[in-house]
C-alpha cells in the first residue's frame, strides 16, 4: 500500500502514520512524515477534510489542502457511525503514529483517544494539537491562525512603521505548530523504539507562537520596549532606481564595508558611527546618507557593489521573482505538481534533499477507500454495504 516514494531522504520508511486531523497544523505534522517516508493515511468525512474548501478551491481540492496533504493516501469515513469507528480503530492496530487536532473533548467522545487506545492495548506515539492545550481558561476557545496571531502578540511583533499591529501574511501559527508537533513526534518514536511504549504528545498553537517569539517577548517586557526598532544601524529598507533592497549591518566591519562600497566619505571617521550604540542613536542620518547613495543607482549595479564588498543586502522580491531567483532554480526549490481535478499547483521542495522526481499530489476525498479498506480484509461486497449505508466514501 505504500506509495512509491518521491524522496532521497526517508528515514521513517516502513513506519505507519493515521491522520486524523484537518486543516493545516495537523496535516502539515503528517506531511513532513510522509515526506521522510512514513506511509501516511488520512481519515476524513464524505464531505473531505475542511481545508479543501479554503483560499482556491475547485473540485474538492484547494491550493492549502493540495500543500499540507501532498504523498498521502485517503480514507473517507464517518468517525461517528459505530461501524466507521471501528474501521479507524483496526487502522490503528497497525498504526505507529495517530495524528489528531480536533478541539479538546471532541476526540474523547468518538472513543478514539490516546487513552481508548491504550485500553486496547495499542501503543501508538499519539499527537494532539490544539489551539489552547486540553484544559484551562481558554481551552475551549476556537483558535485559527489569526486569533492566534493576535492573541500571542504575534501581530504585534509585526508592527508597521507607525507602530499598528499587522498580521503575518502566511499561516505562521499553524505551519510552525505542525514543524514543532513532527519534530516531538519523531522524538517520540526514538524513545518508543527502545522502550515499547507509546507516548501522548500535546501541542498547542498558543505556546508555540510563543516559543516563537521568546526572545521579542522577552526584550519587551524586561526592556520596557514599546517602539519595534531594529538592533543596528544602519538596517532598513531602501528605494533604487528600479526596486527596493534590505541593507544592514551588525558590526563596526559590516559598517565600514557599506561606506566604502557606496563611498561615503566620513563614515569611517565619524565619532558618531564608532560603534553600533552610537549609530543607532544616528540612525536617521545614516539612513538619510544611505537613501540618497542608492536612490539613482540600479538594483544589478549595487547588487555587483555590494558583493564585491561583502556587504549585507537582499532585494525585496515577489512571490513570482523568489520562483525565478537564481539559487531556486540551482536548488530546484520549486516544482509543479499536477494536481487532479484541480490543475498545476506551485510547491516548494522539502528542505531536506530529495530526488529530482515531482512530488506526489494530494489524493481526492476517499481515494484509497477500497484499497485500505480491502487491506483491513474486507471483501468488496463488504465495502459497498459499508459505502450504501455511507459509513465509508468510495
Amino acid at each position: 500500500m505504500t506509495p512509491e516514494s518521491t524522496l532521497g531522504f526517508t528515514p521513517l520508511a516502513g513506519f505507519k502514520v493515521l491522520d486524523l486531523s484537518q486543516g493545516v497544523a495537523g496535516p502539515y505534522c503528517a506531511q513532513l512524515l510522509a515526506h521522510q517516508g512514513a506511509e501516511v493515511i488520512k481519515i476524513e468525512p464524505a464531505q473531505g477534510d475542511w481545508g479543501r474548501h479554503v483560499g482556491v478551491a475547485r473540485h474538492g481540492h484547494s491550493t492549502l489542502s493540495s500543500t499540507y496533504n501532498a504523498g498521502k493516501q485517503s480514507l473517507a469515513v464517518d468517525a461517528k457511525h459505530p461501524e466507521g469507528k471501528a474501521l479507524i480503530l483496526q487502522l490503528a492496530r497497525d498504526a505507529d503514529v495517530v495524528v489528531q487536532n480536533f478541539r479538546p473533548q471532541v476526540v474523547e467522545r468518538l472513543g478514539l483517544d490516546f487513552a481508548a487506545l491504550q485500553a486496547l492495548g495499542l501503543e501508538p506515539v499519539y499527537v494532539s494539537i490544539s489551539g489552547y492545550g486540553p484544559d484551562g481558561p481558554f481551552a475551549d476557545n476556537p483558535a485559527t491562525d489569526s486569533v492566534m496571531q493576535a492573541d500571542t502578540g504575534l501581530m504585534n511583533s509585526n508592527r508597521d512603521a507607525q507602530g499598528a499591529p499587522q498580521r503575518i501574511g502566511f499561516l505562521l501559527a499553524d505551519i510552525a505548530t505542525g514543524v514543532y508537533a513532527a519534530q516531538a513526534c519523531t522524538a517520540a518514536l526514538l524513545q518508543r523504539m527502545k522502550t515499547g511504549k507509546g507516548q501522548h504528545v500535546e501541542l498547542n498553537l498558543f505556546n508555540v507562537c510563543c516559543a516563537l517569539q521568546s526572545t521579542a517577548l522577552s526584550e519587551e517586557v524586561l526592556g520596557g520596549q514599546t517602539v519595534k526598532a531594529a538592533v543596528s544601524a544602519p538596517n532598513g529598507i531602501f528605494d533604487a532606481a528600479d526596486g527596493r533592497l534590505t541593507i544592514l549591518a551588525l558590526n563596526n566591519e559590516q559598517f565600514l564595508r557599506i561606506g566604502k562600497a557606496l563611498d561615503l566619505a566620513g563614515w569611517d571617521s565619524d565619532p558618531r558611527f564608532a560603534s553600533n550604540a552610537l549609530r543607532l542613536q544616528h540612525k536617521a542620518v545614516l539612513h538619510a546618507d544611505l537613501a540618497r547613495a542608492v536612490a539613482d543607482r540600479s538594483l544589478a549595479e549595487l547588487r555587483a557593489l555590494f558583493n564585491q564588498h561583502s556587504v549585507l543586502h537582499a532585494v525585496v522580491h515577489t512571490a513570482a521573482d523568489v520562483v525565478q531567483h537564481p539559487q531556486a532554480q540551482h536548488l530546484a526549490t520549486f516544482k509543479t505538481v499536477q494536481q487532479p481535478d484541480f490543475g498545476e499547483v506551485l510547491m516548494a521542495a522539502t528542505p531536506w534533499p530529495a530526488k529530482p522526481d515531482a512530488p506526489l499530489p494530494a489524493p481526492r476525498i476517499g481515494a484509497h477507500s477500497q484499497q485500505i479498506l480491502r487491506s483491513l480484509g474486507l471483501a468488496p461486497d463488504e465495502i459497498d454495504a459499508l459505502a450504501d449505508r455511507q459509513v465509508v466514501g468510495l
